[in-house]
């Protein structure tokens, strides 16, 4: 199994958490994720995406191309592909009904 990097770091474990609101009048959901390599290491990075459109599973794509870019991943490898043939721990988490405040703030780099 090869190693995924990032620069000179090794890639171990993606963690991705994200907060959904709901736009009810105009029938939308959006989100902000904070995604962090390698929780509780020395080398740990974070990444913050601020509000945007989408909904589901949306959240884990777009962590996914953003460790692809910073990687060097070409975009059109399949996010199933970069967990298993790099040996990455993928853990995600979302908060759904979450009010629009707390999703426009959880985005934002502290």
């Amino acid at each position: 199994m090869k190693a995924l990097k990032i620069g000179r770091v090794k890639v171990r474990t993606v963690d991705v958490t994200a907060k959904e609101w709901f736009d009810r009048v105009n029938g939308n959901s959006y989100f902000s994720a904070q995604m962090v390599i390698n929780y509780g290491h020395k080398t740990e990075q974070r990444h913050n995406f601020p509000i945007q459109y989408g909904y589901g599973d949306h959240y884990k794509d777009v962590a996914m191309q953003k460790l692809k870019s910073l990687a060097g991943i070409p975009s059109d490898v399949s996010n199933y592909k970069v967990r298993e043939n790099y040996g990455i721990t993928f853990r995600h988490t979302k908060y759904e009904n979450c009010l629009k405040r707390e999703v426009s703030n959880f985005g934002v780099p502290e």
